[in-house]
């Protein structure tokens, strides 16, 4: 299992939360397995994401759309508030 960890600001949870709601087909034929949405108990205007692939293959494909298509078209990613930190996460041994 990898995951995907995606974490930044947004303007407003409500705009976020429809937008990600409606690319649940991009994250279905992504290949995403499961996935995680947190928030800072202190910050309403801050979302973490956690999208789990089967590999590492699949979840650098999925960033590099995401990269690509999504967050440079603010129509695609309403609600994002500032520049997206992203990791790609094994699990420890």
């Amino acid at each position: 299992m990898t995951t995907l960890h995606i974490e930044h600001p947004i303007t407003g949870y409500e705009q976020w939360r429809a937008a990600f709601d409606r690319a649940e087909r991009l994250r279905i034929d992504g290949g995403v397995v499961a996935q995680r949405l947190s928030r800072p108990i202190d910050d309403d205007r801050y979302i973490v994401v956690q999208l789990d692939f089967d590999d590492a293959e699949r979840a650098a494909t999925f960033l590099d759309v995401l990269r690509t298509r999504i967050w440079v078209d603010p129509a695609r990613a309403p609600g994002l508030g500032g520049p997206p930190r992203t990791v790609i996460l094994r699990p420890a041994a």
